[in-house]
């Protein structure tokens, strides 16, 4: 349901508002969750919201590149900006424009449909302000490629501890199609002042798109253990309090990188639930009936897991809370230390992925893993 409100621009852009007051696009339900993403963003510094409905009131639907354009703009402003300061030295401010200009490069990378040439422009962009953006830290951040198979290396962000040598690493997965350059945005704040070290890393390598037989899910396991070895080997890290968290909610990829390996100290995933789903969906495809109770039985991904395990999810996503709600109390039986968080409509995070506000669900999640490595704060 939809009330009369819509923020005037071009005719074809005209955006409405849903019954709990978010920008949507009935015909582009991709385009209104990016865009709900971004306003979201501004809460850990990753864009602006004035220069979000600014951009905003510039897109026309109807133009297959215009989502795109418009926000290549709005990221090169950014950039321009940052560039100005640092010539300045005014470092801060650099830094800062670097970042929301990696966030709308971000976005305009995102959905489908536009030339092969705004794709570039945009990741090309995107991977070049986060670079500007680690190099601006204080201690610099470092771009590193994990040797993975003989076709291809992963690509990672590494953004050292402030505080402390020998310290614990957040190990932060982007799931298959989507960008590390974006986890720089959610969760470099987070770390750095719990006194964590972060690695972004995703899949994708200096491509824009990986071909299906690259997302086996034992090669993505492959390449986790990769990223363990790697971080074993690397001064300052150690190695008995690596932790990964999975930026997405809706894949089993970081859960079951976590059962296959033993190394990892603690995991936020979704501890299988979405492998289970799937095999319901098929069982429920091929008239089997007696496999519909699909989370009745717990799965090999969530026995496997030997490290803490946190799973989060919203109460307005794509499961339903009563299902979640189960396997959360199924999960805490069978493993010595899990714990299921619901976020409910109430207090926002409810969304999909939490991207209505990703800042409260990453707060429970650094809280969570602070506890779990043992650090406390008052670090100097």
């Amino acid at each position: 349901m939809h009330d009369n409100r819509e923020v005037r621009g071009t005719a074809s852009s005209s955006v409405e508002f849903d019954d709990k007051g978010w920008p949507a696009w009935p015909e582009r339900e991709d385009l209104s969750a990016e865009f709900i993403k971004l306003l979201a963003a501004a809460q850990e510094g990753g864009s602006s919201v004035s220069e979000c409905w600014l951009t905003l009131s510039k897109i026309d639907l109807a133009s297959e590149n215009s989502w795109s354009g418009e926000w290549i703009k709005t990221a090169e402003l950014n950039e321009a900006r940052a560039e100005h300061a640092s010539l300045g030295g005014n470092m801060i401010t650099a830094r800062r424009n670097w970042l929301r200009a990696t966030t709308y490069f971000h976005a305009a990378a995102r959905p489908p449909g536009y030339s092969n040439d705004l794709l570039k422009r945009a990741v090309d962009g995107m991977r070049r302000c986060a670079i500007n953006f680690l190099k601006s830290r204080v201690p610099a951040g470092q771009v590193l490629s994990i040797p993975w198979t003989d076709e291809l290396s992963l690509q990672a962000y590494y953004l050292p501890s402030a505080f402390r040598d020998d310290g614990p690493v957040i190990v932060c997965i982007g799931e298959p199609g989507s960008y590390k350059e974006e986890l720089i945005t959610k969760y470099a704040s987070h770390a750095n002042e719990r006194g964590f070290s972060l690695l972004a890393v995703d899949l994708l390598g200096t491509q824009t798109a990986l071909p299906p037989q690259w997302l086996d899910g034992h090669k993505f396991e492959a390449a986790m253990s990769r990223v363990l070895d790697f971080l074993s080997e690397k001064p300052g890290v150690d190695d008995t309090r690596i932790a990964i968290v999975a930026d997405a909610c809706n894949s089993s990829l970081v859960a079951r990188a976590a059962a296959t390996d033993a190394r990892f100290a603690a995991a936020v995933c979704d501890a299988g639930i979405w492998d289970l789903h799937e095999r319901s969906f098929f069982h429920r495809q091929a008239g089997d009936d007696t496999q519909i109770c699909w989370i009745d039985e717990a799965n090999a991904i969530s026995r496997g897991i030997e490290c803490p395990v946190l799973v989060t999810a919203g109460e307005a996503g794509w499961l339903l809370p009563g299902a979640l709600t189960k396997f959360g109390d199924q999960l805490s039986h069978i493993h010595r230390d899990a714990r299921l968080i619901l976020f409910r409509r109430a207090e926002t995070g409810a969304m999909q992925g939490h991207i209505d506000n990703p800042t409260l669900a990453n707060e429970v999640i650094f809280d969570w893993l602070e506890d779990r490595l043992r650090i406390r704060k008052g670090l100097s």
